[in-house]
């Protein structure tokens, strides 16, 4: 099967068509990591090769067919070029499907180097910068409202490196119209949610949360942490899906009360899904859409 027949046949079976929206549908984002065993680069080692990998110049038609939804993240390692040509492919294919991207996920090996934005040394901070300006140079000509930049291996005794790091990339950011973010994982903020709420008012303005409801290691973590996360909250949340009961709710958390917790706190942005549970990834995003839209 080619990627046209791969697509016409994603189109031919949708879980959602298409159409007008719904005010909570427009609320509601996919993420490209959903589908990260069906792309080469993210593929992992032990999945089986998919008959028809997917690429980022056709993920936003994909989406836009099967789920009638228009928000999209794309991670960077999902970006097949960086070139103004694709760029403007990417671009032309986000028109058609009059979809957008709303967060790149900068996920890339220059801020796993050393300690990344947080390094002690300015040289290993000045290196993954420029890394990010990059990629927020990136979004900027897709459209994206913001990326999201890991801090690497961050001191909690010691924030100043990382917060000139983001001091630098907020600031370069918000001269070209995006926010830089910053995720609940990894271990950076998952446990101490407080660890990156400092951050955020040590670095200014241009930099914000992106809290992902299913990054955090038990339920009281999680029901402090997100109303610790969300105020910083501007352009996306992930709304993280692994496993579902016969009637469509997520198990593994409190799926209903992180949407509530969101609404509490006036976020008004995206809920981006980012589906890593077993089975199906199309059959699991679409559980989310549907649980999203119900909640949302």
């Amino acid at each position: 099967m080619n990627r046209r027949q791969f697509l016409a046949a994603a189109a031919s079976v949708p879980l959602l068509r298409a159409g007008k929206r719904s005010a909570s549908q427009a609320r509601i984002g996919i993420s490209s990591w959903s589908f990260h065993n069906l792309f080469t680069a993210t593929r992992d080692t032990d999945a089986p090769k998919p008959s028809a990998p997917l690429a980022a110049l056709d993920f936003p038609d994909m989406i836009a067919s099967r789920y009638g939804v228009h928000e999209l993240e794309i991670v960077a390692p999902h970006f097949e070029s960086t070139g103004m040509t694709y760029l403007a492919k990417l671009k032309a294919r986000l028109a058609a499907a009059r979809s957008r991207i709303v967060n790149i996920p900068v996920d890339i090996p220059d801020l796993e180097q050393g300690g990344g934005l947080s390094d002690k040394d300015p040289m290993v901070r000045d290196r993954a910068i420029a890394a990010c300006m990059k990629w927020i140079d990136v979004a900027h000509e897709v459209g994206a409202a913001s990326v999201r930049c890991d801090p690497g291996k961050m001191d909690p005794a010691d924030p100043g490196p990382t917060v000139t790091s983001y001091h630098k990339l907020g600031a370069y950011a918000a001269s070209r119209g995006l926010k830089v973010l910053i995720e609940n994982h990894g271990g950076v903020g998952s446990e101490h949610p407080e660890e990156l709420v400092r951050i955020f008012r040590l670095a200014g303005t241009g930099v914000g949360a992106l809290p992902d409801f299913g990054n955090f290691p038990d339920e009281a973590t999680r029901k402090r942490g997100l109303p610790l996360l969300l105020p910083y909250a501007s352009t996306v949340a992930h709304a993280k899906g692994f496993e579902f009961d016969g009637a469509g709710n997520e198990k593994r958390f409190d799926f209903a009360r992180c949407v509530a917790q969101a609404r509490a706190a006036g976020f008004h942005g995206v809920y981006s899904i980012e589906f890593e549970g077993p089975g199906d990834p199309y059959d699991g995003v679409g559980k989310v859409v549907a649980e999203l839209q119900r909640l949302a």
